[in-house]
């Protein structure tokens, strides 16, 4: 059988993607709380800026599952393919 998946992802990238999301995050909070409008835009905004987090959070989720579920039917494909073939004799005659 194939060995076991590895993590495509080093831990550096993921600590990269983490510090990425909440500089990003936090700037655009401090820049809305500082924008010259009134209350209410600021607080249309924020709302805003987390329906976008929440959303991207949410497709992100769906791109991983359907990720891991067709490598799940793949390695199950694989895992059909090698047991016929371990059971194939070329050389086996029927009589």
């Amino acid at each position: 059988m194939s060995a076991s998946m590895q993590p495509r992802t080093t831990a550096a990238y993921y600590l990269q993607a983490v510090i990425s999301f909440a500089l990003s995050g936090t700037a655009l909070a401090v820049g809305i709380a500082y924008l010259p409008v009134d209350a209410w835009m600021r607080a249309f905004l924020a709302v805003g800026l987390l329906y976008v987090i929440t959303s991207a959070f949410t497709l992100a989720k769906c791109v991983r599952d359907r990720q891991e579920s067709a490598d799940m039917v793949s390695r199950v494909d694989q895992a059909r393919l090698e047991k016929l073939l371990a059971e194939h004799d070329p050389f086996k005659t029927d009589l």
